[in-house]
């Protein structure tokens, strides 16, 4: 793809992209007042236009492994479109947001950035951000989206997340067998019930005396070993809300959130510390999956992106032999969907030299390294269909594969990570895929929520005490 890159495939600058698909802790992600007005049209882009060498700006965030990547992948870019300089500014996750607000107030944008998932229909909205054209993705790329994946508001996709991520369960699979018991379901099918589930959680609970839940003489006070271990994350527990056959939104700014299938899971879930004492309490949870599974937790519920991001360093590390599963039904069955996107900002400079760069990258060959690492599971639906590429991605023994092998063999990813993830009647996108305000609204939801995980009240009683300020929140 050089000189002569098309209209169309130029215009996937407006489907987004997410690098370092990675924890999405809630962060105040309110744009600043910008002049209203309607969503910016995509610039027509003259093929002939002399290719003067400029520079262009890309600010995301990750860690040092990620950053690593992504420099090697606009490397790559450069090389191919020399005219184009592609300056990277990386920071952490924490500092980001408020940092492209900073830049948002002072007018100095970057030309393409990261951007979270609740911070897309604020600023597209707004006029910010440039509009995706699906027609031109599907000719460009010669493949479709995930439906799932699609930001939609006002009857328009606004935007495409670039990488799709579910919520899993991943298991130390030693401590599995220590405990003489099946490994968790890789197939939905023979996903564990809700009480299956509590029974092996109780198995694989132990006291300072080795005895588990199951037994009499439990002492929850001095627990080594925990069954279960989720990240205190607002956001992944709407989860539990779909898999209850409930959900928090019926519409943009229609809260479901205090019907009795959505209550109901989030006290399933504070129950598995308050009741059967095989998890900590929600909100103490510390440190990462990889050290949740080397140290003294059996199973840890988390995305999927969490592969790439901290478990196959801990079995390299570590000698973590992992491996993952499909979540436990409650009243039904589902996995939540998200991943942030990467944009093109309405006032860069040089629009022409950033529709290249994001057309380029929207494709998960030029991106590469973020997807045999693990942290990315690609957007199009034939990576999910055609089992010789679904291998080139996450088969550790392909061959010529250079990546660290950060899979689980690959029989068990492909049946409980890669067709779950393109199952839409099993996975459901994150609420922010649709509702707006949903930064200040689960901020809001945090703060609703704390009685719930100490037990002081029922999430029936929390939640309906707190609908006000949700409804609030969710207006902005």
């Amino acid at each position: 793809m050089k000189k002569g890159i098309s209209i169309l495939l130029i215009l996937i600058l407006l489907a987004t992209l997410l690098v370092g698909c990675g924890n999405n802790e809630t962060q105040d992600t309110t744009p600043p007042p910008t002049t209203p007005g309607p969503v910016v049209t995509p610039p027509v882009i003259d093929d002939d236009e002399d290719e003067d060498p400029v520079t262009i700006t890309y600010a995301f965030w990750g860690d040092a492994s990620e950053r690593e990547s992504v420099q090697a992948t606009v490397d790559r870019f450069m090389d191919e479109f020399p005219w184009i300089t592609v300056e990277l500014i990386n920071m952490d996750r924490g500092d980001f947001e408020p940092w492209l607000n900073t830049m948002a107030a002072a007018g100095t944008l970057p030309d393409t950035a990261m951007m979270s998932e609740a911070m897309v229909i604020p600023w597209a909205t707004r006029g910010a951000l440039l509009p995706v054209d699906i027609n031109a993705i599907v000719e460009a790329v010669g493949d479709t989206p995930l439906p799932h994946l699609g930001f939609q508001y006002g009857g328009q996709a606004l935007a495409y997340s670039v990488c799709n991520n579910i919520v899993a369960l991943f298991y130390n699979v030693d401590r599995f067998e220590a405990a003489g018991l099946d490994a968790p379901p890789k197939n939905l099918a023979d996903a564990w019930t809700w009480e299956e589930f509590l029974d092996v959680a109780k198995t694989l609970t132990l006291d300072s005396a080795g005895r588990n839940a199951h037994d009499p003489g439990f002492d929850r006070n001095n627990v080594v070993q925990y069954a279960i271990r989720m990240y205190d994350a607002a956001w992944m527990l709407e989860t539990w809300a779909h898999a209850n056959n409930g959900s928090w939104f019926d519409g943009p700014n229609n809260l479901t959130i205090d019907q009795p299938a959505a209550t109901d899971a989030l006290q399933m879930i504070a129950d598995l510390y308050l009741v059967h004492g095989v998890s900590p309490q929600m909100g103490t949870n510390e440190g990462t999956i990889g050290t949740w599974l080397v140290e003294d937790t059996a199973m840890a519920i988390n995305g999927t992106w969490s592969f790439g991001v901290w478990l196959g360093d801990a079995h390299r590390d570590h000698g973590l032999n992992f491996n993952v599963g499909v979540l436990p039904r409650m009243a039904g069955q589902a996995t939540l969907s998200t991943a942030g996107t990467n944009v093109m900002m309405a006032d860069t400079e040089n629009p022409r030299a950033a529709s290249i760069f994001l057309a380029w990258y929207a494709q998960p060959e030029n991106a590469w390294g973020l997807v045999e690492d693990g942290i990315w599971m690609p957007i199009f639906s034939q990576w999910y269909q055609d089992e010789a590429m679904m291998r080139r991605w996450s088969d550790n023994d392909y061959p010529g594969r250079t990546a660290p092998a950060n899979f689980p063999p690959f029989d068990d990813y492909r049946s409980a990570v890669i067709g779950p993830a393109s199952d839409m009647n099993y996975v459901v996108s994150a609420a922010w895929y649709t509702v707006p305000n949903m930064d200040v609204f689960l901020v809001e939801l945090g703060i609703v929520m704390t009685p719930i995980w100490d037990g002081t009240m029922s999430a029936a009683d929390a939640i309906a005490a707190g609908m006000d300020a949700l409804r609030a929140a969710n207006r902005g």
